[in-house]
């Protein structure tokens, strides 16, 4: 059911010792709208691609001061208003001690859990001690960062790192992994109840370290009909954000279920997460209109057009903007940062977001 309450009052920055981000995933409208990228540290950077040479993605990952640099990197060429934690959602089965390795040209490879005999093999009692590289990371981070700048951890969602589990690698369909949760369920659920407790155990600990918010990605969502969405989407992330919740009721959760269409506003709703962020495909004002004014939302700028800059760019990511203006907003992506993306369009956007006026004053 829609709320039509009106929003509270517009903060126009800058506000004095405020952060803009964790202001809009609070509730509060924000001008202009907060801001960071998914992958916003990766390798259209110059200063990113000179780490990726001498050391490699896990190491990178897995090395305090390697992934402080690189979480830093995009902050001190644009400012983003967030900063999401170099890592990988990958690094949960990793530490439960499945096999992992990133190919070039190929992407993640693990050594498949596709029997009962694999998944009895995981440790999930490692987790903790495994991450205490990130956990560092995430300490730092918050003595490096600018005041205003939020600090954000993040997850895989149980269905979406199941589906590299089962699979072993990067897939376009993940039968595999849609196929055990059809013809093995008892197998199945046991991966995604594992997943489900390690990953709330893992963002509890990122959130003692210093995270400020969590992000939730579940990439493959849409992969899945209705009703199974419901069972290994919506009620895992409930799971999790309930957990965190117990701990910590003042951390605000993101939520993204990519390519979810319809059901996203019914995810948003039932999950209890406080951001829906949106993919490229969804319509921020139809999505608007399922949820209530308080919930903010996230995205959704085509990573394309970021790669072809212009005035495109500019007026697509400003419509976004104008769209959301008397509610809550986090300009994003509706994905990562393309590779290929120049750097001067990610600073043409931040000055598109930043110099605009509202468009209810004249």
């Amino acid at each position: 059911m829609t709320c039509n309450s009106p929003p509270t009052e517009t903060i126009t920055r800058p506000v004095s010792a405020e952060k803009p981000l964790l202001r809009a995933l609070s509730g509060h409208p924000v001008w202009p709208p907060p801001m960071w990228l998914m992958r916003q540290a990766g390798r259209y950077l110059p200063e990113f691609r000179a780490y990726r040479e001498k050391s490699p993605f896990l190491t990178r990952c897995l090395t305090p001061d390697i992934a402080t640099e690189l979480t830093l990197q995009p902050i001190r060429r644009f400012g983003m208003d967030g900063a999401i934690l170099f890592s990988d959602i990958l690094i949960l089965p990793h530490a439960m001690g499945q096999a992992l390795d990133f190919v070039e040209n190929l992407g993640p490879v693990l050594t498949p859990i596709r029997d009962d005999a694999a998944l009895e093999a995981l440790r999930p009692e490692a987790v903790t001690s495994f991450i205490s590289p990130v956990l560092e990371t995430l300490r730092h981070l918050r003595r490096a960062l600018p005041p205003t700048t939020s600090l954000l951890g993040f997850a895989g969602s149980p269905f979406t790192v199941s589906c590299y589990m089962v699979e072993g690698r990067s897939s376009r369909d993940y039968s595999m992994t849609r196929e055990a949760m059809l013809k093995a369920p008892a197998f199945y659920d046991r991966l995604i109840t594992l997943l489900t407790d390690a990953t709330a155990e893992m963002l509890i600990a990122q959130i003692d370290a210093g995270a400020e918010a969590v992000m939730l990605f579940d990439s493959w969502a849409g992969l899945l009909p209705p009703g199974l969405f419901q069972r290994y989407v919506i009620a895992p992330t409930r799971q999790i954000v309930t957990a965190i919740r117990a701990q910590y009721p003042y951390v605000k959760i993101i939520g993204f279920p990519r390519l979810a269409g319809v059901m996203a506003p019914v995810y948003a709703r039932e999950t209890g997460i406080d951001a829906l962020a949106c993919d490229t495909g969804a319509s921020l004002e139809i999505v608007a209109k399922s949820l209530p004014d308080s919930m903010a939302l996230q995205g959704n700028l085509d990573p394309l057009i970021l790669k072809a800059g212009g005035d495109a760019l500019t007026r697509e990511a400003q419509n976004i903007c104008r769209s959301m203006s008397h509610r809550p907003h986090i300009f994003n992506l509706g994905h990562g940062v393309m590779p290929e993306t120049p750097p001067e369009h990610v600073a043409m956007l931040v000055e598109a977001i930043r110099t605009q006026k509202r468009p209810d004053i004249s």
